[in-house]
């Protein structure tokens, strides 16, 4: 570990992607480190990110595994690794450029100086206005998905399904990583609210979220329908006291 952040960025063919994602990532003024968890990619990924290392030596890492074992599965096996090398603070971020890296640092900011246990990259904290290149059809499915969330969990998070976020550790050590349910993007649902039930500080940062340009998008009908009930059933584990992990300022 060279530095006290660790970027985390899971990849399934991202060959248009991953290389200008990572040198963009280490052109910025605050340093970072890059952990690329890789679900054996047949286009090539793996090769490329593999092929930087030597050019960025304790600074960019990868994690090869077996194959696409979706989403949740693989930040969660990130923040062990990260965990395990004694990281303060962990963000997520997508390959795509979707999540701009110019805004890593306003992340880290959030939770480093300002005191947030979890900072979130939000698209809907001025409205739809900050989504580009989206039809209006996926913006306001995902706008009102965020409000379905709020409804049913009680959660005052303007972007529940944000992928772009950061952690602090003490946070992630805190949270039981082996009873996350979810693999899909309800499992970026299931950690805000994680946190929120164990009472920690989230606050939301405004950015700007820009459709991919290259690539295909890995969203499917099988992966919303996880997002759409998944909602429920955290609400229901609420009711179970289900929220395994050590609070901070439990909410009741």
């Amino acid at each position: 570990m060279s530095n006290d952040t660790l970027v985390i960025i899971p990849t399934y063919n991202e060959k248009e992607n991953i290389e200008k994602i990572i040198r963009k990532v280490f052109s910025l003024p605050k340093a970072f480190d890059i952990l690329v968890v890789e679900d054996n990619s047949p286009d090539g990924t793996a090769a490329i990110v593999e092929s930087l290392i030597p050019e960025f030596p304790g600074r960019l890492f990868i994690e090869k595994r077996t194959g696409k074992l979706g989403l949740g599965t693989a930040y969660i096996h990130g923040f062990k690794w990260a965990l395990a090398r004694d990281y303060q603070y962990v963000i997520e971020m997508d390959a795509d450029f979707s999540h701009n890296p110019d805004d890593l640092e306003r992340l880290y900011n959030a939770c480093a100086k300002d005191g947030a246990d979890l900072s979130v990259g939000s698209r809907y904290v001025n409205g739809v206005v900050n989504v580009v290149n989206w039809p209006i059809g996926r913006v306001l499915m995902s706008y009102y998905a965020s409000a379905y969330v709020r409804f049913v969990t009680g959660m005052k998070i303007g972007d529940a399904t944000a992928g772009f976020v950061c952690y602090k550790a003490s946070l992630l050590r805190n949270m039981d990583l082996n009873d996350v349910h979810f693999v899909g993007y309800a499992f970026q649902i299931e950690m805000k609210y994680t946190a929120y039930r164990l009472g920690y500080q989230i606050k939301e940062v405004s950015i700007v979220f820009t459709d991919r340009k290259e690539g295909t998008s890995k969203m499917s009908k099988k992966i919303f329908k996880e997002a759409f009930f998944g909602v429920i059933q955290l609400r229901f584990r609420k009711y179970h006291g289900q929220y395994k992990g050590k609070p901070k300022h439990p909410i009741s």
